[in-house]
């Protein structure tokens, strides 16, 4: 019977985290992962809560508890950072964060000693970097993705410094953040238990705004100033690092700074290039073949194996390589840029620009529709926005055949549907 009761309550929560648009495909990996996170009842209470915002007397409602108790099992499940509390209007407001990029990082933000960490390693390997089903939903399915990549700004030019916005910077994002916060790299955190983690600095995960002062009040985040993180962007600099962030326009949560042996946003890359799982910068490396030497410093440095050698086909050096690029693949982060000595590689733009959604919500919701998820957002929450002609349109097009379905898609992806959202948020 108690067997039962767990699986029944593992599997419910698996079920409510896979309603959110980012997806996590149950099976045993997930369930044996989830019992090192939350208790029995917990994941009972847990698998119940909306997947917006929420207050302590909403839930108080849901799970039929008093308010004193329900705050005692928020307060602890936010203490663990398995939700993230925020104060909001001069009202606690409390969330549960999907798997990735949320909970499953923040188990290994810090070392801990009230879960099994080594274990838990284990399993986040097993599910993510061997069996493909979380990853693949998570980075393979829809053109709308979780993160971005960041230009390496040192690598621009003075020409094409001018053409970068400002939410295109991580440096802008960090200046702006109105709160900082920097952790373990949950990646290389997970590798080293594993005997696998590369040498690349390890606390240097940044997270911004409102999940930064979550993370940070409970300890499992350092709160830092801007001058502090910036300091820590030119060492991920210095280290060939990749900044790989929240793909949003406004109030960015984090920025993690990549290496390629233990990152899962490049290891995924590489597995699923032909999916584009990562968005691009607006950037692109170009190759000087008359400067090229061919010594592969490019090569050895690119994260998703875009560069490449080649013969030069010189008659007078035959031995002679030259440099070569995978467009499909290249990110343009331009770390390529900064390890070329003889300066042969510049970035240039892009010819068509790469979409960014505007906030959480414009993202959350193409993510959504892509993946055939509208649904959860729409009747979990009584819709995002308090606007009943956009429920309306929202419950048109889950009714439209495929070809006009996607039509509809590409013009909530307009800057009317941006505006939409400014007003009614």
């Amino acid at each position: 019977m108690a067997h039962h009761t767990l699986k029944t309550s593992y599997s419910n929560l698996a079920e409510r985290l896979n309603r959110f648009p980012q997806g996590a495909p149950p099976g045993q990996l997930l369930y044996e992962i989830l019992k090192i996170l939350f208790t029995d009842q917990e994941a009972q209470l847990v698998s119940l809560l909306p997947i917006k915002p929420f207050t302590a007397l909403q839930a108080s409602r849901i799970w039929k508890l008093d308010l004193n108790t329900t705050r005692k099992i928020l307060d602890t499940l936010a203490g663990r950072a398995l939700l993230v509390d925020v104060e909001q209007e001069d009202e606690q407001v409390y969330a549960l964060p999907p798997p990735m990029a949320g909970f499953f990082e923040f188990s290994l933000m810090r070392v801990r000693n009230d879960i099994d960490q080594k274990a838990l390693s284990e399993l986040f390997y097993q599910y993510l970097n061997v069996e493909e089903d979380f990853v693949r939903a998570l980075f393979a399915n829809g053109e709308t993705q979780l993160g971005r990549i960041f230009v390496n700004e040192p690598a621009l030019s003075e020409e094409n410094a001018i053409h970068v916005l400002d939410y295109e910077r991580a440096t802008e994002i960090i200046k702006t953040a109105s709160h900082i916060g920097v952790g373990m790299c949950y990646c290389r955190h997970k590798m080293e238990h594993l005997g696998k983690a590369c040498n690349a600095p390890m606390d240097i995960c940044m997270t911004f705004n409102t999940t930064a002062a979550s993370l940070a009040k409970h300890g499992h985040a350092r709160s830092i100033d801007a001058t502090e993180c910036l300091d820590l962007l030119g060492q991920a600099y210095d280290s060939n690092l990749v900044q790989f962030g929240e793909n949003v326009r406004e109030e960015v949560s984090f920025i993690c700074n990549c290496c390629s042996c233990c990152c899962e946003a490049m290891i995924a890359s590489r597995r699923f290039a032909i999916f584009n799982p990562v968005h691009t910068t607006n950037f692109i490396p170009e190759i000087d073949t008359q400067k090229c030497t061919g010594c592969g410093k490019c090569v050895n440095v690119c994260p998703v194996e875009a560069m490449g050698l080649v013969s030069a086909n010189n008659p007078h050096f035959p031995n002679r390589k030259k440099a070569i690029l995978d467009e499909n693949v290249c990110l343009g982060c331009g770390v390529c840029v900064r390890s070329c000595s003889e300066k042969s590689i510049v970035l240039k733009s892009r010819a068509k620009r790469v979409l960014t959604p505007l906030n959480g919500v414009h993202k959350a919701v193409m993510m959504a529709i892509e993946r055939g998820k509208l649904q959860h957002l729409f009747f979990d929450n009584q819709v995002l926005w308090n606007h009943r002609a956009l429920a309306a349109v929202l419950g048109v097009m889950l009714k439209l055949p495929p070809i006009k379905q996607a039509m509809a898609s590409r013009q909530i992806k307009s800057r009317f549907f941006e505006y939409l959202i400014q007003r009614m948020q």
